[in-house]
Formats: structure tokens, sequence, C-alpha cells
């Protein structure tokens, strides 16, 4: 017992649980929140009887204004506000949530409110990203750090799902209107949470070389657009299988709680995968394991596009959860280990950007590949994109020359 004891006491020792805590916390409240919202928005638009393409437009409203702020976004959390950014997120994501439960139900509602909801999330996670870097210590800290992170994302992506799941039972839809106020209350408790943050110390304040690094400089730091690039696809996939799943499951006569269901397992497959990320790393090295994970749901994603029955459905959905919960934490975690320390809130900004332009793009794009040929041609773009990703971030690190350990 020992010898598994003392390495777990070793990595949360490099941990700032005071800062690490809160932070927890509202990731989860906020990731069952904004989970609840996106997949009950799909089936009110089903409600609606709004067309697919309308689906993947107010799917795109969750991430083309974030787009646009992410960089803002990270150059004032570098100025040392990233606990008041978690304030305004979490307080922007409450009034969405509001939104949702109180307005009349129509595409412009929905759409507006998926907007909202998305800036809020922007603001939250970037906040998050910075204390996650002020709370760990050490390298082996940060590691740690961002995959209890992503733990606590992928808790909060799976409560979501099993709410929905245990409303709907067997019937084809979920009652929409009790979803949306569940998402109200969890939002409004996630809101109350955030004024545990902790500010940044004021000497990161005035630093003020931490925004002279111009974007222009910062992208051509080698390996920077290869971890940027692969993080895109991973969260691309991520939010591919919570919007398109459920019309998957319409599309092939797969009620809502058996959707539910698969979902939260995918959630589940990440957590536990993020939960032993660490070890992950030191049994494999990093670059190995970010290949396999980013092939690994490539594969399951060409899998689910296929007509399989229900148990190996499952399986892929597991596969997928596994792979891209530890691809993303660990695209997170190389864009700070390649970014300059006086520039990260930016780097990570970056990062948020070139995701919600991949949110932006992928889901109208899927929408027009979903008229052309059905559903499941989603899957099959996002697992080629997840391959080409792959090859991008091997040859960047065949550039730059494989470091030791690594």
């Amino acid at each position: 017992m020992d010898a598994t004891t003392q390495p777990r006491a070793s990595i949360l020792a490099e941990i700032d649980m005071r800062l690490f805590a809160p932070i927890v916390a509202n990731t989860v409240l906020l990731h069952v929140a904004v989970i609840l919202a996106r997949v009950n928005t799909t089936y009110r638009a089903i409600e609606l009887d709004l067309s697919v393409l309308w689906i993947g437009v107010i799917s795109t409203s969750f991430a083309l204004l974030p787009a646009i702020l992410a960089v803002p976004c990270g150059r004032f959390i570098d100025r040392g506000h990233d606990a008041l950014t978690i304030w305004i997120g979490s307080g922007l994501s409450f009034l969405a949530c509001a939104g949702f439960a109180l307005m009349p139900a129509n595409a412009a509602t929905l759409m507006f409110n998926t907007a909202l909801l998305g800036i809020g999330q922007l603001g939250c996670m970037a906040g998050h990203q910075m204390i996650c870097v002020r709370a760990a210590r050490g390298p082996r800290g940060r590691d740690a750090v961002f995959g209890y992170h992503m733990v606590a994302i992928a808790l909060g992506q799976g409560l979501g799902p099993l709410i929905i799941s245990w409303l709907a039972g067997s019937a084809r839809l979920p009652p929409t209107r009790t979803v949306f106020f569940i998402g109200l209350i969890v939002s409004a408790v996630c809101f109350v949470v955030s004024f545990g943050m902790t500010r940044a110390p004021k000497p990161a304040r005035v630093e003020h070389n931490d925004a002279a690094m111009s974007i222009a400089d910062l992208v051509r730091v080698e390996g920077l657009v290869a971890y940027v690039v692969a993080s895109v696809v991973t969260i691309t996939g991520l939010d591919i299988i919570v919007i398109y799943l459920p019309l998957l499951g319409t599309e092939r006569q797969i009620d809502a709680g058996t959707i539910g269901l698969l979902l939260m397992v995918r959630a589940v497959a990440s957590m536990f995968a993020r939960l032993v990320y660490v070890p992950l790393i030191d049994l494999m090295g990093r670059m190995p394991l970010t290949y396999c994970t980013m092939l690994s749901p490539a594969a399951a994603f060409l899998f689910i596009a296929l007509p399989l029955p229900l148990w190996l459905l499952y399986g892929a959905v597991i596969v997928s959860g596994i792979g891209l919960g530890v691809s993303a934490t660990l695209t997170l975690s190389g864009i700070v280990q390649v970014a300059p320390a006086r520039a990260r809130g930016t780097a990570l900004s970056l990062r948020l950007t070139g995701n919600r332009a991949g949110l932006v793009v992928f889901p109208f794009l899927a929408s027009l590949v979903a008229t052309i040929s059905g559903i499941g041609g989603v899957f099959v773009v996002v697992a080629a994109l997840l391959a080409g990703a792959t090859g991008g971030v091997w040859r960047a690190r065949g550039n730059r020359g494989t470091q030791a350990g690594e």
C-alpha cells in the first residue's frame, strides 16, 4: 500500500488546494448546466420541428462570439483578472439558462441564449485554466492539475446526460421545460460558487511584459500551432458527439433515455481516463500517448457512423470518451508547456479562439454533410480531422526533435 499511496501523496503536494478546490466545484456545476442546456436545445429544436441545418446554426452561435472575444479575454486575464473573468462568465451562464427556462421557445431565442451561454462558458474556462497554472507547483503538478480539472469537466458532462436520461425514461424526447429549469438552478449555484475564486496576486497584474508578446510572435513558437489545431479537433469531436448523437438516435429510432446513457458513459470513460492521466504519461511518454489517444477516437467515430447494434455503439462511445478525454488534456498541457510563461494566458486564449472557431465552422459544415449523407457522415468527417491533426502533431514534433522522456 505504501508504494501506491506515496506517489499519490506527492502529486497532491504539488497542488495548491486552496486555489484549486473552488475551481473543481465551479467547473463541475458549469458543465452540468452547459450540457443540460446544449443537449436539451437539440431536443427543443426537434419539438419545434426545426431542420438539421437550423440546429447546426444554433449550435454555431455557441462559439461565434467567443471565437472573437477569446484573445481579448486572454489579454485581460494576463493582467491578473482570472477570478473576475470567472465571476462574469458564471453570471452570463446563469442569464443564458434563465433565458432558456423563461423565454418563449423559438429558433431566435434558442440561438440568442446559446450564444450567451457560449460567452459565459468562455469566460469561466479561460479563467479556470489560468488559475490551474497558478495552483500547480512544478511541471508534474501542472499535469496533475490539468488532469483533475478535465476530470471535473467530464464529471459535469456525465451528470447532465444522466439527469436527462432519468427524466426521459423510455420516451423519445425528454421533458424539455423541466430540463431547462434544472439547468437554471444548477447555473445559479455555479454563480454563487464562483465568488470562492481567489484573485491573482498584485505582482501578476502589473507585469507589463505579459502583454508584450504579439500574436504573430506567439504563433511562431515551435509546436504551438500544432497543439492548438489538435485541441480544436479534439474539442470539436467532444462537441459533435454531444450535439449529433441525439440526432443519430432519432434517425435510428433510439430513445432519448438510451442516448442520455450513451453520453453519460462517454463522459464517465473520459473521467476515468483523466484520473489515470499522469500515470499514463509516465508509462507511455507524452507523445506516444498523444498519437494513440487521437487515433483511437478517430476509429471509434468511423464505427459510430455504421449501423451498429447497440452494444457495439456503447463500445465505440467508450473508446471515443477515453481517447478524447486524454488527448484534450494533453493538448491543453502541451500548449502551456511550449508557450512562454509571460504569455500563457494569451496562448490559452488562442486555444479557446481555435476551439470556438472550430465549433463555429464544423457544426455548420456537419449540418451540410448530414443533409447529404445522413447523420453518420458527420462522424466520418470528424474521424478524418482527428487523423489529420495527429499527423500535424507528429510532423511538428519531428521538426523540434524528440525531447527526453517523451
